[in-house]
């Protein structure tokens, strides 16, 4: 459910954060971790709960310290920290890229639920999502259909999506060091590392590491309404330009390139290199996308 795995996310971050204190240190206060942490001060206390009850947290209250030779710390399974809904968005994502999806196709609602391994309620409700937006079409007979989109329609979203990462990026540098994101990103630019030196037989799983990398990016300032619109975004940019397959591998390559560029100018904390380094990314996205959707 979706709470638990809010819960298992915010308790391996919170893992992350007493990793960096002493045994004996005082822990954030409870609002502080709730803004540190990304959670309710509800889903707070249950992490708390959690971590005195394996002996890794001892007092109560503004008195809690770290017990760094508490119990065994036994973190969440990855998969277990995603909610629902992106696990669909994920496999949806894959089963499109992967399946060569292209303007006009038919989707299947039985078939692509039997293949991402959920109920079919779970992929009309991520479907129902994108109608609205005009890129998925509910056909009158049932089913649904990709539908194309004008070279003006990808502009318009382009231009939103530059004012949501650049003002991401730029809360992003500069987050507090305790801030979990920072080991997130650095595991992220270790798996970049990784794809690069696998890229002649790996290329194809650049798709989800640029989803993951650029939410990070946003998780840095959360907003509701930005992670709605950014299932659309992920959409169009991660996916849809990448049925052009000639020259797939080079495009990815370069891409990988300028994330780690993005990556190290985050970690550096330098401002202005920071909005370089995303107009960099971003100009050369919006090439891609031009061209893919010209053709």
């Amino acid at each position: 459910m979706k709470t638990d795995t809010v819960f298992k996310r915010a308790f391996n971050d919170a893992l992350d954060l007493i990793a960096a204190l002493d045994d004996g240190a005082a822990l954030p206060s409870e609002p502080t971790l709730s803004a540190q942490l990304g959670v309710s001060r509800t889903t707070v206390r249950k992490v708390l709960s959690t971590l005195a009850g394996q002996g890794i947290v001892a007092g109560t209250g503004r008195q809690r310290t770290v017990r760094s030779e508490g119990g065994a710390t036994r973190r969440f399974p990855a998969a277990e920290t995603v909610p629902m809904a992106e696990q669909i968005e994920k496999r949806f994502m894959e089963w499109a890229l992967r399946g060569d999806a292209r303007a006009g196709m038919a989707i299947n609602e039985l078939e692509l639920a039997r293949q991402c391994g959920v109920a079919t309620t779970g992929i009309r409700e991520f479907l129902n999502r994108f109608q609205r937006f005009g890129l998925i079409e509910r056909r009158p007979s049932a089913g649904w259909a990709f539908k194309g989109f004008t070279p003006s329609f990808a502009l318009d979203l382009f231009e939103i999506r530059e004012m949501f990462e650049l003002r991401s990026a730029m809360a992003f540098a500069a987050l507090p060091d305790s801030s979990p994101l920072w080991r997130r990103i650095e595991a992220l630019r270790e798996e970049h590392v990784a794809l690069l030196h696998e890229i002649e037989t790996r290329y194809h799983d650049f798709s989800d590491l640029d989803s993951r990398f650029h939410r990070l990016i946003n998780a840095a300032t959360p907003n509701r309404f930005i992670d709605d619109f950014y299932d659309v975004i992920t959409l169009i940019f991660h996916y849809h330009y990448q049925w052009r397959k000639h020259d797939e591998r080079q495009r990815n390559e370069v891409a990988i390139r300028e994330h780690l560029a993005y990556i190290d100018a985050l970690l550096s904390r330098d401002v202005a290199r920071v909005q370089a380094a995303c107009k960099v990314h971003l100009a050369s996205a919006k090439e891609t996308l031009i061209r893919s959707t010209s053709e």
